[in-house]
């Protein structure tokens, strides 16, 4: 405890509460910050949740504030911890486990809960919420067990569930109450385009459908309506609304309706306690968007500072849908009346609606379909009420340049408006962060501020901003580097690699100029690969450069554990390799087995002192499920066994993944192969996928089956096995000498082109020679990274007491 400094109190983890104090040190360091979660979890960004569920972030890549972070300001955090009650008298907050911490000050901000409608089977296993990471990971480890799922629920939580799960190769039925989707934020016509293109993508739909019960045994197995009608479903999710976490409240003895109540400054019926968030209740309103808490923690840490501030007046509202390939944005009122003047443009070949209301010729409300470019304005004309004029309606309808009222307006927008309604940042912050910090770029400005960096509705202000104040010196295509430290390119950077003869990281970001000398997560990984690349002979790999599955080569999983995945040449095995499994999972409490995808057995829950050990008695290749290099060859049984084939898939398979194994490469890269054209490998899908027929081969490359789905591109037909190996080879080899790091081929082939990919490794007979002659160079000193470890004391016992540190970061 500092002297004479308060003691503030924050019951929450999450959003409101860590963005509240993220205000409050920005304005004041006379605070002793103690934080409860009752999640286990740094501070993440809840709206990205879907994108987990989707598979396209970990919580990693959501994390907002890392553990770090807390250290680095003096907060203590109590993770994991849940509050009980705040005892008033002796001015203490209790824990449920019976911790109690004195305080001066309360936020209380423990959001909300999904509701979980009183139906008959709601406790049954396979039923579930949608509000936090434990949900997520209940709903993906049923994706990998079963094949039908139901979302109760057709608002904006429950299509992202439902998109998710599809995406993970579930088949999804939303049930819904109402006649049409997202009916508290979209007209009939916008809501009939969403329920199109979401049907497009595979999801159904029950609409005027009400549950009546959950039937099954232990777990879920289906859903009755009330018509009489049964839907089958393994997995249920719950998406009916939400209900403000008031529990807190209720046991201290403060106000409660729906919600906390709280007056314009945020605070409680109980004296230096206040409520923020999803659980608080303003003037009759709980809100259960992003933005609208940030403009609370906005004056709730301005009032709790002794800075004087306007109060809280309530907040128009806005919301934008974040699932792959759906873009809908509401602001505002969006169903007309007799009173409101409607601006309408549809247009059903590009799939696109927009929609404004005015009244007395004040904006004050939008639906935006397809075409979501004009959201955070349109948000920011609702929230003001602003009126429309002849230039904002050419700049708003397409009907003329609309530039001059684009720059009034971010003229006139005050510095305290909330630009990024996800992160809380303002134009003020970001004005800022232009001027000192001299940035050029959005990319910039979110590394600096946050704005853009969450669902990216924003961007098209932020670059206005950027626009307004670099005024001449703004440049649109403003160089971009591989991250904040650099201005350089992928291409510069190994282009004055190879100038220059630069031999490591470091000497790579000193003499090339790095803006932090120590770089980034994401430039040392990148840097570690180009030097990796141009000299296969002489660079010695820098572990510390590697991410912590790649350093392991095993998986770290929520609970602290690892995942093991030995390699299965072509998907095929011996039953001695099957009985090692058996007795390495037995032997190490391995908490399951899994068949994958890629045709490989995964053990799940090995403990990180066991590593070594389990490497070891496997005596299996590691089968690089963790790193940026050829991950699975898959294959069917093709001409050994099945009466369709007509080539030897099996035997190619493993002959690919033995020759190409342990190479690094900018990203993962999955591989298949058919012995004929039935596809059961899924070539269709894969970054280079191959496809057996009577007088040859099909070689196709740039698929991906992940969250941006792409079929592969025909790239050559060819006649011998020694063919199909020596393109597969110049293929694997330009990727490597051409491809962005972490750029998967079905961005690189989009990218590059097709035909330059044909002419260099197909047409030009010489090139494809000498990407050949490289890459066969390169195998010759690769190894498979636990070799060293098994054999290195030093190294094992360096890299596994730098495990707990690695593991956060």
């Amino acid at each position: 405890m500092s002297v004479n400094k308060e003691r503030l109190v924050v019951i929450g983890n999450g959003m409101a509460g860590i963005g509240t104090v993220e205000q409050i040190m920005k304005l004041s360091s006379h605070f002793d910050i103690t934080v409860f979660g009752a999640e286990p979890h740094p501070n993440y960004n809840r709206i990205m949740l879907s994108y987990v569920l989707d598979g396209s972030k970990t919580l990693d890549d959501i994390v907002l504030n890392d553990w770090g972070w807390y250290a680095d300001n003096g907060i203590v955090l109590h993770a994991g911890k849940a509050v009980a009650r705040i005892d008033a008298a002796a001015r203490e907050v209790v824990a449920e486990d019976g911790t109690r911490v004195p305080y001066d000050k309360v936020i209380i901000a423990t959001g909300s809960s999904p509701i979980m409608l009183p139906i008959p089977g709601i406790d049954k296993q396979g039923v579930v919420g949608f509000r936090d990471i434990a949900d997520c990971s209940r709903m993906i480890e049923a994706a990998g067990q079963y094949r039908r799922a139901a979302v109760i629920g057709g608002g904006l939580l429950g299509l992202e569930a439902a998109k998710g799960l599809a995406q993970l190769g579930m088949e999804v039925t939303v049930v819904h109450l109402m006649d049409r989707l997202m009916e508290r934020q979209l007209d009939g016509p916008a809501a009939a385009m969403l329920k199109a293109e979401l049907e497009r993508q595979g999801i159904r739909f029950r609409l005027e459908a009400q549950t009546t019960e959950l039937y099954g045994d232990e777990r879920v197995r289906g859903l009755r309506l009330a018509d009489g009608s049964e839907l089958a479903a393994e997995l249920v999710v719950m998406a009916a609304g939400i209900r403000p976490n008031t529990a807190v409240a209720v046991g201290s003895g403060i106000a409660v309706n729906r919600g906390i109540l709280v007056d314009d400054y945020m605070r409680t019926s109980l004296a230096d306690v206040y409520a923020v968030g999803e659980c608080a209740e303003h003037r009759g309103v709980c809100y259960g968007l992003v933005a609208p808490l940030f403009e609370q923690g906005a004056v709730l840490a301005r009032h709790i500072s002794g800075v004087q501030t306007q109060p809280y007046e309530g907040s128009v509202v806005a919301t934008k849908l974040k699932i792959s390939g759906v873009d809908v944005f509401s602001a505002g009122q969006f169903m007309e009346g007799p009173e409101h003047a409607v601006i309408v443009r549809k247009d059903d070949w590009k799939r696109t609606y927009k929609k404004i209301l005015l009244e007395d010729n004040r904006i004050v409300g939008a639906v935006l379909f397809g075409d979501v470019a004009d959201a955070a304005e349109l948000q920011r004309l609702v929230r003001n009420g602003a009126a429309m004029t002849d230039e904002l309606y050419a700049s708003l309808t397409g009907a003329g340049c609309g530039g001059h009222a684009k720059t009034a307006a971010i003229e006139a927008m005050p510095d305290d408006e909330i630009v990024c309604g996800c992160n809380g940042v303002t134009k003020g912050a970001i004005v800022s962060a232009i001027a000192d910090q001299g940035l050029t770029s959005v990319d910039e400005i979110r590394a600096c501020t946050g704005a853009t960096r969450s669902c990216g509705g924003c961007k098209p202000v932020v670059e206005q901003i950027l626009r307004h104040v670099l005024g001449d010196g703004f440049t649109a295509g403003a160089k971009r580097g591989i991250c904040r430290c650099t201005t350089l390119g992928r291409d510069e950077i190994v282009a004055e690699i190879r100038r220059k003869g630069l031999q490591s990281t470091k000497e790579v970001m000193n003499v090339l100029g790095w803006a932090r000398p120590e770089g980034c997560s994401k430039c040392r990984p990148a840097i570690n690969y180009y030097l990796r690349m141009l000299y296969p002979d002489t660079y010695e790999d820098e572990q510390e450069s590697r991410f912590v599955n790649e350093r392991l080569a095993a998986n770290i999983q929520k609970d602290g554990t690892y995942t093991v995945v030995p390699r299965m040449y072509g998907g095929v095995t011996t039953p001695e390799q099957l009985k090692r499994i058996a007795d390495v999972a037995v032997k190490y409490n391995v908490k399951a087995v899994k068949v994958t995808g890629g045709q490989r057995l995964d053990l799940i829950g090995v403990a990180k002192e066991d590593l070594p050990s389990v490497w070891g008695e496997l005596d299996m290749p590691a089968g690089y499920a963790y790193a940026k290099s050829l991950r699975t060859v898959k294959t069917c049984v093709g001409s050994t066994f099945c009466r369709f084939g007509t080539q030897d898939s099996m035997a190619m398979g493993a002959l690919l993944e033995r020759k190409f194994e342990r190479l690094d490469l900018p990203a993962k890269l999955k591989m298949a192969v058919n012995g004929c054209p039935r596809n059961c490998a899924e070539s269709c899908t894969k970054d280079i996928g191959i496809v057996g027929n009577d007088g040859g081969w099909e070689i196709y490359i740039g698929g991906n089956g992940g969250v941006k789905a792409r079929l592969a591109d025909l790239l050559c037909k060819v006649k011998t096995d020694d063919e199909l190996i020596e393109i597969c080879g110049a293929v694997i080899q330009y990727y490597r000498e051409t491809g962005n790091y972490l750029e998967r081929t079905s961005e690189w082939v989009e990218r590059l082109g097709l035909d330059a990919i044909k002419a260099a490794v197909v047409d030009d007979v010489e090139e494809r020679r000498r990407l050949v002659e490289r890459i066969e160079f390169a195998l010759q000193y690769v190894e498979d990274p636990w070799k060293k470890l098994l054999n290195d004391d030093e190294s094992r016992d360096r890299l596994f007491g730098k495990l707990e540190v690695s593991a956060r970061t």
